[in-house]
């Protein structure tokens, strides 16, 4: 597995994504339900090992008391996989949620991807200097999400992150919640993906590209080898996988990725 770095982290290209452990389906209630349900921590454990089996280092998931519990356990049980922390909305404060994930202990953090486009929707990121210092003081590299390319545009500017995560799509407005509200209709348009694309090779710090795959609307295939066609050489992927129903998902998936690297090479 090829690898980027992250301020003074190895990451590997491929990231896998925490979204489904906490029922984020990005396709319906009924489908984040089942997510939960079939994801019992030793569903996620061996998901876990099979990841660090195919050569993936680094897990994205939220700085939330279950991924900190189940990530505690894991650990303990021999696990290495490092953990890139995302803040949690429900925290009540990004402070908050920084917190979490260096008690947790997180390799790196980055702050939601909602919580960034509310907060440039409504001219309130006065706040955000001082998170990202706050992470770095922690001794972590500190990133910005945004499912809006010109958040990406002022971080880039105004904070030289670490790293950037940055949505292929930009599904539902975040101007009155950070979090999409149940029964909200996500749109995913190529047309998001490709502003997103262009920003991206402006970006002076590494970019982890996710949503590759639309929440599980594009063909794997195609998605990956959009995805490697305009992923930099310090860049790298995250997705995530439900894979009740396809159990080789996880290992088909990184075979995709890696196949379009080498088309692309």
């Amino acid at each position: 597995m090829q690898t980027i770095r992250i301020g003074k982290l190895q990451v590997s290209r491929f990231i896998l994504g925490g979204n489904p452990f906490s029922g984020f389906s990005h396709q319906s209630a009924d489908l984040d339900r089942a997510m939960l349900h079939y994801f019992t921590v030793d569903r996620i454990k061996r998901v876990l090992r099979e990841a660090e089996s195919l050569g993936i280092n680094t897990l994205v998931a939220r700085a939330d008391n279950h991924i900190v519990r189940l990530l505690l356990e894991y650990w303990d049980e021999g696990g290495k996989i490092q953990w890139i922390a995302q803040t949690a909305p429900e925290m009540l404060s990004i402070q908050r949620g920084i917190e979490n994930a260096i008690k947790g202990g997180a390799s790196a953090c980055y702050i939601h991807g909602g919580v960034m486009d509310q907060l440039f929707e409504n001219n309130k990121l006065d706040e955000v200097p001082r998170a990202i210092q706050m992470i770095r003081d922690a001794g972590m590299p500190a990133g910005v999400a945004g499912h809006k390319p010109e958040v990406h545009k002022w971080a880039d500017s105004e904070l030289g992150v670490d790293f950037h995560m940055c949505s292929y799509y930009n599904p539902a407005p975040r101007k009155e919640s950070a979090e999409i509200r149940p029964g909200t209709l996500e749109q995913f348009r190529d047309s998001d993906r490709d502003a997103m694309v262009q920003v991206i090779r402006t970006l002076s710090a590494p970019a982890i590209h996710y949503k590759i795959l639309g929440a599980g609307r594009k063909d794997p295939a195609e998605a990956f080898a959009f995805a490697a066609r305009h992923l930099r050489p310090g860049d790298a992927v995250c997705v995530g996988i439900y894979d009740e129903h396809k159990p080789d998902m996880l290992r088909e998936d990184v075979r995709l990725f890696e196949q379009a690297l080498s088309a692309t090479s």
